[in-house]
């Protein structure tokens, strides 16, 4: 049998498992996680009212519950847990799937005023991710800045514009909808340095926004105008096309005096975080304009937004993990194919996939051929994995999961994984709120998991 460590169990470290077990009947597949829950960004950045795509949680499972996978969730990989030099003792290959965990900064004065957050934070705080810390997001705001016209902003803006009556049949953290329910924001300003054309966000995800009750979506006509692109909507691809005509139909709407306003910005280059008393109270931004060749120059022209509350969401970057080289321009692992390169050559057994290997771009989907890719290179390497002594380091009857109980390790099993998903049903049904609740910190998830052992 030739057993596999896959570091990571959000989509790319999934569907790495699954390629294993389709493509090889000999694999024993781990699949590690330093949470004691799966699923990674489908449970911890998909957003709570989006239902359809957290479901794909249903398809990881049947992944998870394949006779050949196990979940071995609280498994920290690195400083503090285990390092990768003693997971390569234990397994024959390691896959790393362990995506871009930081945000990427904007490098501006003001930027870390009080007030000022990445989106990242506010996504873990209303998704209910055990390490966040952070609240107090909407407290006194008024008005909000989005900084980025990705998904992600747009994901951020939706919910800071959602009602408690949306939210609440969700599986969002009580106290996130509390927050939510007693927010004064009524502005929310969605900036984009570039022009509508080039702005990352899907034709879907546009959408929602203008059928959100209540709450009003404004276009200024003049910004789409300095968009070449827009000027000619039958040579834009399919998608471009789609977005420009979401924001002209509503760039031609009159005011409805609705009680909530989303403003669309384009052109608008954050220079500066202005302070108010300590905090955050105005973004200042340059006019840009576009240079012929895809990219924007600055205008010398300014303005300033009001905001209270301003979320950087301007993309993702993968970080170093203790024992594997790293490329700090693209923040991802150097590998060919997969296979993770020292020193100007790959070894076999150690493998990446999913952002830490391509960078944070694509969609969910994205990471199946990835992932398949990783697979193919790692099966390919399997005759020198079992053969050569050097690298096979254990018996082949030795299980992981003992070394690890006997180093102090104690694995949350799927077993736990389970006592989790009960109890976040039963808060739901405490609070009246009819579905799922997520529990809220790292305690209430231990206890969950002690639960399922008493």
């Amino acid at each position: 049998m030739l057993r596999v460590a896959v570091v990571g169990s959000g989509p790319s470290g999934v569907y790495t498992a699954q390629s294993l077990v389709q493509l090889e009947p000999g694999v024993l597949v781990d699949v590690l996680d330093r949470l004691p829950c799966p699923y990674g960004l489908v449970r911890y950045g998909v957003a709570p009212d989006h239902e359809k795509i957290k479901s794909l949680q249903n398809n990881l499972r049947t992944v998870l519950e394949h006779g050949r996978v196990r979940f071995l969730g609280g498994v920290l990989v690195g400083p503090g847990g285990l390092s990768t030099t003693r997971l390569r003792e234990l397994y024959d290959a390691v896959v790393y799937c362990v995506g871009a965990a930081t945000d990427r900064r904007l490098g501006i004065p003001g930027e870390d005023l009080p007030g000022s957050w990445s989106a990242t934070e506010f996504v873990s705080w209303y998704s209910a991710h055990p390490d966040s810390t952070a609240d107090g997001f909407v407290l006194g705001a008024r008005t909000a800045v989005v900084i980025g016209v990705g998904n992600v902003a747009v994901d951020v803006t939706r919910i800071l514009a959602r009602g408690a009556a949306e939210l609440s049949p969700t599986d969002i953290p009580q106290a996130a909808l509390t927050a939510l329910a007693a927010s004064g924001v009524t502005d929310v300003h969605m900036v984009g340095r570039r022009g509508p054309t080039q702005a990352r966000f899907t034709t879907k995800e546009l959408r929602e926004l203008g059928g959100l009750p209540d709450t009003e979506v404004i276009v200024d006509p003049g910004e789409l105008a300095l968009d070449p692109g827009c000027l000619d909507l039958a040579a834009l691809p399919g998608a471009q096309r789609r977005n420009v005509e979401a924001l002209r139909t509503w760039a031609a709407l009159p005011p409805r005096g609705a009680a909530r306003r989303i403003h669309l910005r384009f052109f608008l280059r954050p220079v500066e975080l202005l302070a108010d008393a300590g905090r955050v109270g105005a973004v200042r931004f340059e006019r840009t304009a576009p240079d012929g060749q895809g990219g924007v120059v600055g205008t010398g022209q300014f303005e300033e937004i009001e905001a209270q509350l301003v979320l950087r969401s301007v993309g993702y970057r993968g970080v170093p993990l203790d024992g594997l080289p790293f490329d700090a321009e693209h923040g991802t692992v150097p590998h060919l194919a997969g296979r993770v390169v020292r020193e100007g050559r790959t070894v076999p057994g150690e493998y990446v996939a999913g952002w830490i290997k391509r960078g944070p771009t694509g969609v969910i989907g994205t990471n199946r051929p990835d992932a398949k890719e990783t697979v193919t290179s790692l099966l390919a390497d399997a005759s020198v994995l079992v053969r050569d002594e050097a690298l096979v380091r254990r018996e082949a009857s030795d299980d992981p999961l003992t070394a690890l109980r006997a180093e102090g390790i104690e694995p949350v099993e799927w077993a736990g994984w389970e006592a989790i998903e009960r109890a976040e049903a039963e808060l739901g049904v405490s609070l009246g709120r009819g579905g799922v609740v997520k529990l809220p910190g790292w305690e209430a998830l231990r206890a969950a998991v002690r639960g399922a052992h008493t």
